[in-house]
């Protein structure tokens, strides 16, 4: 009875000190801003109730950081869904509804102790209880509320999940009119509904996902989650959930529910876990229903920073070298999803000083920056990206980024800008940093406007990287390491790469994403390739003889220094 009655004791002190010790914790810990926690005492102050269940209600902390708040506190470990046994241990008389309305989940019952996972281990009256009704002395472990729900679901009340529990109090709508505008706002609008969406962004954030799919097929419903650059399938609600599900979605990015046949675009603003999330929705109509594909911007996780961003110091000398130029144009080029606003982003925060006006135009603005102009292109209203450039351009800026390079007019405006004393930095999408040269030239531009603007194009994918201390060394064959292309690059006698360990905690052993990078300087003797239309391989051979690393070189060096895996390289570069 030892750990229960330190804990015993400590539960004597009232609600309101106990809430002060675990908030002062959790603001210590960077979890809770200190405004975040005055509006909700004022909240409480008015409307009554407990602070802690108030801040996690409101989404301004997550349960984990409560429950990991309170292990530290208590000193009690935290449990996890790693620790639940696969039998339900025998807990004789004790009541299901009692340990659902107290959160309250026995994963070991021995002949003189029951070891209990508990949402609030402070609660004494609960420990005596569970004493008394079991004869046993009771060992308290922290648990987070949902999991100890799921967990008591899974051992004790049918293995149900949270998002069966609360598909179970969803009224399918098979058969129902669906047409009608105000029956699917109603069927939005219900509680299940709310919980079962509010479920999938919650899960997709503590998965770390970067896009949520939402997908109705003809006779299921599929929810699949992108984590480190690969989808994967998620347990998803019944396809009678189908349109409430989609239109609760759109209420919430305030787009038009009555309106199927069009694709839409909206944004939410959300709170999960105590983060800010800005999620970009995009809706488009399929044969079976509307697709919802929604990308989730946590402002919170953004890191502007070369070094994390996966440049060494090298490439990072060279890259910010052309970006201290006082004008020309340098690109980043790339596939969709490959992190090219991210490297624009940091550019731009390493040259935003008060001396520089720096002014973007980007569709959509992804993260808003401190001290620099971003306009929101907007299409519908005719400011595209060409319209919005001729007004930049009388702003006297010093700095432009433009979002993509899309057609040749937005392209003359950036050259025309370069040309008069601006730096401008863009996007294109090519496979290569080559590439982006012989794109410029298909769209039309002149070839002695190019070698006189481009100063560099960067190149870049995204690899996913090996999570710490879960993975392997193995050492290449020579045969291996030479058809590999190792040799080529890097002369020694033995090579050693790695790969992943996979876990029950990560399946994939992989956690995180860094980037394989090129960088092409525009040099003389690749200007002269550019004036006389070399191809682009012409061009990649003679950077690459002047000293450019191309990214699938850097990608294999990120795999000698145990970054990433060869599987990874070979799945985003054109050398697979």
């Amino acid at each position: 009875m030892q750990v229960t009655e330190v804990v015993q004791e400590s539960t004597t002190q009232p609600s309101d000190t106990v809430s002060d010790e675990v908030c002062d914790y959790l603001i210590e810990s960077g979890r809770l801003k200190k405004g975040d926690l005055n509006r909700a005492e004022a909240f409480r102050d008015q409307n009554g109730g407990d602070l802690i269940t108030l801040l996690v209600r409101l989404g301004l902390v997550s349960e984990r950081d409560v429950a990991e708040a309170e292990s530290n506190l208590l000193e009690l470990p935290l449990a996890t869904p790693a620790d639940l046994p696969e039998e339900a241990p025998d807990i004789g008389t004790l009541s299901l509804r009692y340990l659902k309305q107290n959160l309250l989940l026995p994963i070991q019952v021995t002949d003189r102790e029951m070891v209990v996972v508990m949402a609030n281990p402070r609660d004494k009256f609960a420990l005596k209880a569970m004493s008394m009704a079991s004869g046993l002395s009771i060992k308290p472990l922290v648990g987070i509320a949902s999991e100890i729900e799921n967990g008591i679901e899974k051992l004790y009340g049918g293995g149900r999940s949270a998002m069966g529990q609360i598909i179970d109090s969803l009224d399918g709508a098979d058969g129902e009119d669906l047409e009608d505008v105000e029956h699917l706002r109603d069927l939005a609008s219900e509680a299940p509904v709310i919980r079962l969406v509010n479920l999938i962004l919650q899960r997709a954030v503590e998965a770390r996902a970067s896009d949520i799919h939402i997908e109705p097929f003809e006779n299921r419903l599929k929810v699949r989650y992108r984590i480190d650059g690969v989808l994967q399938e998620v347990e998803a609600p019944p396809s009678s959930s189908t349109a409430a599900v989609i239109s609760r979605v759109k209420i919430m990015a305030k787009l038009n529910i009555a309106e199927r046949r069009l694709p839409q675009d909206g944004r939410i603003m959300h709170r999960v876990q105590g983060k800010e999330l800005d999620l970009r929705v995009s809706t488009i109509p399929t044969s079976h229903g509307e697709s919802v594909v929604m990308r989730i911007l946590d402002r919170e996780s953004i890191v502007l920073d070369f070094d994390s961003l996966g440049f060494d110091a090298g490439l990072q000398q060279n890259f910010v070298k052309t970006l201290e130029m006082p004008h020309g144009i340098i690109l980043v080029t790339g596939p969709t999803g490959s992190g090219k606003t991210t490297t624009l982003y940091t550019a731009l925060s390493q040259i935003n000083t008060p001396e520089r006006k720096i002014i973007t135009v980007e569709d959509p603005v992804e993260y808003q920056l401190e001290g620099i102009n971003q306009i929101q292109a907007q299409s519908s209203i005719g400011l595209d990206f060409a319209h919005a450039l001729r007004a930049i351009v009388r702003q006297d800026p010093d700095v432009i980024m433009i979002g993509e390079m899309r057609d040749l007019e937005t392209a003359r405006i950036a050259i025309q800008s370069a040309l008069t004393g601006h730096l401008v930095l863009s996007t294109i999408h090519t496979n290569d940093a080559a590439g982006g040269i012989t794109r410029m030239l298909d769209m039309g531009v002149e070839d002695y406007l190019l070698t006189s603007t481009v100063n560099a194009i960067l190149a870049q994918r995204l690899v996913r990287t090996l999570s710490d201390g879960a993975s392997e060394s193995v050492a290449l064959l020579p045969e291996v390491a030479s058809e590999m292309g190792f040799r080529e690059f890097i002369e020694q006698d033995s090579y050693t790469v790695y790969r992943p360990v996979i876990s029950e905690e990560n399946p994939t052993g992989y956690f995180g994403r860094t980037s394989i990078l090129e960088l092409l300087e525009m040099s003389d003797s690749i200007r002269r390739l550019v004036m006389r239309q070399a191809t682009a391989g012409e061009i990649h051979e003679q950077a690459v003889s002047e000293g450019m690393r191309t990214m699938y070189q850097d990608g294999l060096l990120k795999c000698l220094q145990g970054v990433t895996t060869i599987e990874e390289v070979l799945r985003v570069t054109q050398e697979a």
